[in-house]
């Protein structure tokens, strides 16, 4: 059997690790429209929801019930059904129907009827209307700090570094349940450290969730997880009442309240209902909705491989956070966990978020190594922070996240690490060393950092959270330390709980802890010149990358002391012996001395002189002033030349072999890529000028290919050409005396 080469290659790209699979609609295994989906429909009698999607009021079961009860906007509900699934679609990227009047009719949809809208939409229409719908009028970002080993100092310095870097939001976990209290601690310590007004949360267990809220150690809480069939909900010891009661609890005792739900997780558990996975997230979306819940993490989540692993299962999970911003939810919009092996698929998936903005395009960025990331892995990682930044900067995109230096983050990982040494002390938890803190500082994994005792760790931890400590005690420990600064941002936390205003929906803090939220910072997108645009002083601020170098960077490196050897002479003359003519640019040992390979223009010239000798022939070099074009150049000196041959030589070095009679654009040979070109290929260039000149048969110079130069080298190759480009005068081309010659 004949092996193709090529489809071996492409059996080793990392998106053949991927699985993929045939859908399979009777297992849930289909993102959308599956025949097992109900029609939209509804029926109201008596103020009361007696049909939905097909089914009476008598066969509901408890997700039926909370829809119907408390999610749907009676008042619409009817308009809203008898309106056109496709006219709503094209409501949504109409830029003349405004966000709040396809609000009104989505509130009056049914879970079926709001598919029904998707399967109208093709990608780039969900984006558009994606961008129009979302809650808050700034887009944000959420971050994940986690470690392997749960070093308190490590954590507060990478939630310190985050929250610099511009995370809205901050979420830890947990490797050992009981270290809870201890995480939370370090990355609430951590994030106020970097900047006030971060909101924070730690994913555990929900009584447990509860409990740290109520000590102040936690702002916000989304892991209330909710499912679209029944089945689900029990095998997750829950109901949509339990939900609604919880969420209540939190919002009570001014702690933000967010749903998480996703596409797949029916599936997953073994309890889809033969339904698609789109419409059982349409159910979760509206059970939220009803539960009072301002706001939903979905975008698949942890289960993104699963939709992903059919067809059409990137635009579902698109589908599923527009469905949310229609309803009026906050959208925290997935891009957490692991989605590809393969770099061009996951940033595709993350592009559907990433340019229309939602409210978190990450609803867990992690800001940690992904061997550290306890959430299990994660999209984006510590790692690709500067692809990030660059990402923003090119296409003038703000996706919640900052430049920052080298410096910069030292200074602040330090200051985090070392305001929870001080809490450890003055409380008498167990000490975090000097070298812990310096660890931290420079570290970038827990692999970096020094072993704690966990035990001893873990019962602290315990009286910690059974004791009456809590975020005040926090704050007077800062404070007496001397770490004033985070004392007061860690109290204006407290405060805030009270005040509540950040329990709007999609609310935010920014850094002087003003709210901006869905009330005051209204998404007022209606096409071109509107809604939110990246300008100003934060469009500044994403432009100051910290490898971004001035023009005269690049140019100074080619800029020499000129060569005493090469003296300007008179105006150059039509030769009539067999030679060549090596014509140089106007800017040639003047203004620039050095190609961008950085040889010397003297050297480089030695080289192709000694190429012609060693071929029996002798060169002359002529300036060219009124061009800086490499072909211009490279005829200049054919025309000149009593052979007919001629090298034209840009003063970066790029190179062209002419003859004389061919068109301009047209020559023997020509040599673009000049960072590639060594002193060998300019003395092989010489002697081949000089076999044409002779007759004789010319076997091509072979210069390697660097396919990275241009992407490399193109800022310098623009800059080093205008500089050339500035030299131009209008003199006819002048004799060069060259001091120097060849040994042969």
């Amino acid at each position: 059997m004949t092996t193709s080469r090529r489809f071996a290659v492409l059996a080793e790209r990392d998106i053949n690790k991927e699985t993929f699979v045939e859908p399979w609609a009777e297992a849930g295994l289909m993102v959308a429209d599956s025949p097992y989906d109900p029609a939209p429909s509804l029926r109201i009698a008596a103020g009361k929801v007696v049909e939905l999607d097909g089914k009476p009021r008598t066969a509901f079961d408890a997700i039926d019930h909370w829809i119907a009860d408390h999610a749907i906007n009676l008042d619409v509900a009817e308009e809203a059904m008898a309106t056109s699934s496709q006219q709503i679609a094209r409501m949504l990227v109409d830029i003349n129907v405004s966000q709040q009047t396809v609000r009104r009719l989505a509130e009056g949809c049914t879970p079926a009827k709001l598919c029904e809208v998707i399967r109208h939409m093709n990608v780039l229409e969900m984006m558009m209307g994606l961008g129009k719908m979302r809650v808050r009028r700034t887009p944000a970002n959420q971050a994940h700090v986690t470690n392997w080993k749960e070093h308190p100092a490590l954590l507060a310095a990478d939630a310190a570094e985050a929250a610099l870097r511009g995370f809205a939001e901050v979420e830890t976990t947990v490797r050992v349940a009981r270290n809870a209290p201890f995480n939370a601690l370090a990355i609430l310590v951590g994030t106020q450290t970097g900047r006030g007004g971060v909101l924070t949360q730690c994913a555990v267990e929900e009584r447990l969730s509860l409990q740290l809220a109520m000590k102040g150690l936690t702002t916000y809480a989304e892991t209330l997880s909710v499912y679209g069939t029944e089945r689900s909900f029990a095998d997750g010891d829950d109901t949509p009442w339990s939900k609604a009661f919880l969420a209540a609890a939190y919002a009570s005792r001014g702690v933000k309240v967010r749903f998480t739900s996703g596409t797949g997780s029916e599936a997953l558990m073994g309890s889809a209902e033969q339904c698609s996975m789109l419409y059982l997230e349409a159910r979760c979306l509206l059970l939220t909705r009803g539960c009072g819940s301002q706001g939903i993490q979905n975008g698949s989540i942890s289960c993104i491989a699963l939709p992903e692993s059919l067809p059409g299962g990137v635009r579902a999970v698109l589908a599923e956070n527009l469905i949310a911003s229609m309803l009026g939810l906050e959208c925290a919009s997935g891009n957490d966990a692991l989605a590809s092996h393969s770099a061009i698929r996951k940033t595709a998936k993350l592009m559907c978020q990433f340019i229309p903005g939602t409210d978190f395009i990450h609803s867990g960025y992690s800001a940690v190594p992904k061997r550290d990331n306890l959430f299990g892995g994660g999209n984006y990682d510590a790692e690709d922070f500067d692809d990030y930044n660059v990402l923003q900067r090119d296409m003038q995109v703000d996706a919640g996240l900052r430049p920052i230096t080298e410096e910069e983050a030292l200074t602040i990982r330090r200051e985090g690490a070392q305001a929870i040494q001080a809490i450890y002390a003055e409380l008498g938890f167990p000490p975090i060393t000097d070298e812990e803190v310096a660890a931290a500082t420079v570290g970038h994994s827990s692999d970096d950092m020094p072993d704690r005792d966990l035990v001893a760790d873990l019962a602290a931890a315990d009286a910690f959270l059974a004791g009456d400590q809590t975020m005040l005690t926090v704050v007077a420990a800062l404070e007496k330390r001397g770490f004033t600064k985070t004392a007061r941002n860690v109290l204006e936390m407290g405060r805030q709980r009270i005040a509540g205003d950040y329990l709007q929906p999609a609310a935010i803090f920014d850094k002087q802890f003003h709210v901006l939220s869905g009330i005051n910072d209204v998404n007022d997108y209606t096409g071109p010149g509107t809604g939110y645009r990246l300008v100003g002083d934060r469009w500044a601020e994403v432009q100051r990358i910290p490898q971004a170098k001035s023009p005269r960077d690049f140019i100074d490196p080619q800029v020499g002391e000129p060569t005493a050897k090469l003296i300007d002479g008179a105006a150059a003359k039509e030769g009539t012996r067999n030679e060549i003519i090596v014509a140089v640019g106007p800017a040639f040992n003047k203004e620039l001395t050095r190609t961008i390979g950085e040889l010397e223009h003297e050297d480089v010239l030695e080289a192709i002189l000694t190429g012609v000798a060693k071929e029996g022939l002798i060169a002359r070099i002529v300036k060219v002033h009124h061009t800086s074009d490499c072909a211009a150049i490279g005829e200049i000196a054919s025309s000149l030349s009593g052979s007919g041959i001629g090298i034209g030589l840009q003063s970066r070095g790029t190179t062209v072999i002419h003859k004389r009679g061919l068109a301009r654009l047209n020559n023997l040979e020509l040599f673009p890529q000049s960072p590639s070109l060594t002193l060998e290929t300019y003395e092989a260039i010489g002697a081949n000028a000089a076999r044409y000149a002779k007759g004789t048969p010319a076997k091509p110079v072979g210069v390697k290919i660097d396919n990275w130069a241009r992407l490399k080298l193109i800022v310098k190759t623009a800059l080093l050409h205008r500089r050339e480009t500035e030299a131009i005068t209008d003199e006819p081309p002048t004799e060069m005396f060259f001091d120097w010659e060849p040994e042969v």
